[in-house]
């Protein structure tokens, strides 16, 4: 199987409800959040690519605009944990690119939350 990732930035600020009031995460807060966006495909296709880079210009945009800079709680529907946002992405990214097998958030350098398509590859 071939594997390709790409990543991405965007910054956001967003609240976590159904916390307790002094845990962290129900403040008001931001984060410079990294995208990585994994692809993988049994061939290659006639470039010899799983997907060229430059055609997930789609998922970038997506980012730059309904992301970036934003509060997340007035974009997402859901709780904008990591996870969510990992498995909001993912759906966006497996419209465009079927190829698509995971997507990872990362709020800091140290932490991360994935969704992952184990039913198409496992690979990472």
């Amino acid at each position: 199987m071939f594997v390709i990732s790409k990543t991405f930035k965007f910054s956001a600020s967003h609240q976590l409800s159904n916390l307790p009031p002094e845990h962290q995460c129900s403040r008001l807060h931001g984060h410079n959040y990294t995208v990585e966006v994994v692809l993988a495909a049994d061939t290659l296709d006639e470039r010899s690519f799983v997907v060229d880079y430059a055609d997930l210009d789609p998922l970038k945009s997506f980012i730059d605009q309904y992301l970036d800079h934003r509060h997340l709680n007035d974009v997402m529907e859901s709780q904008t944990s990591a996870e969510n946002i990992a498995r909001w992405l993912f759906e966006k990214s497996r419209g465009w690119f079927p190829e698509t097998v995971a997507v990872r958030v990362s709020e800091t350098p140290s932490t991360w939350a994935e969704f992952r398509d184990y039913g198409k590859a496992q690979v990472g």
